[in-house]
């Protein structure tokens, strides 16, 4: 994964997947923490992750909101992946998370504490402005709204909570995966 600055020695003829940017994971990353989080906070690593995943993968939101009976979830506009994810340890997970939050950290957008075993990950006052400009941006208009349905249907769900929902929902997709694969409807 390679960030936009690095890639200005780059032939203009080969092709570039936005999934390779650094910048695309960090931009959906802050809106994540300023829609789904509690005041621009996510509690926990696996909830962050969780919370991606149904972002990421739209048609197993759908399933999801059917399990738990929440009819006010939409259809996704589509129900292409957006990014894909691996199976890890607590299921859902993207190897580059380390990379993307050590960025926005560096960039003063986040910032990341260790609270009893697990992390809090929270906006700073740049990051939350970054974010905001963002939202409003029409690029964007697609993922804040996905964003905005996964938080009114999971965002007062813990982590572990969204890991077992994941886990009995998609057993063959994400739970019998193994370690490292990458998960596919």
């Amino acid at each position: 994964m390679k960030s936009l600055s690095r890639l200005g020695f780059r032939p203009a003829s080969l092709p570039l997947a936005a999934d390779d940017i650094l910048e695309f994971h960090a931009a959906r990353l802050l809106l994540l923490m300023y829609i789904c989080g509690t005041s621009g906070r996510i509690d926990g690593l696996t909830k962050m992750a969780k919370l991606d995943f149904f972002v990421r993968y739209p048609d197993f939101f759908q399933i999801a909101c059917a399990a738990i009976d929440k009819t006010s979830a939409q259809p996704p506009a589509s129900d292409a992946i957006e990014s894909s994810m691996i199976r890890h340890h607590y299921g859902p997970w993207d190897k580059r998370y380390y990379q993307v939050l050590g960025h926005l950290e560096a960039k003063e957008l986040i910032t990341v504490t260790k609270h009893k075993q697990s992390y809090q990950i929270a906006l700073s006052a740049l990051g939350r402005e970054t974010a905001k400009a963002l939202a409003e941006r029409p690029s964007f208009q697609g993922l804040v709204k996905r964003q905005r349905e996964v938080k009114k249907v999971f965002g007062s769900k813990s982590g572990n909570a969204l890991k077992d929902l994941i886990y009995q929902l998609f057993e063959r997709q994400v739970a019998k995966r193994a370690l490292g694969q990458v998960i596919i409807k």
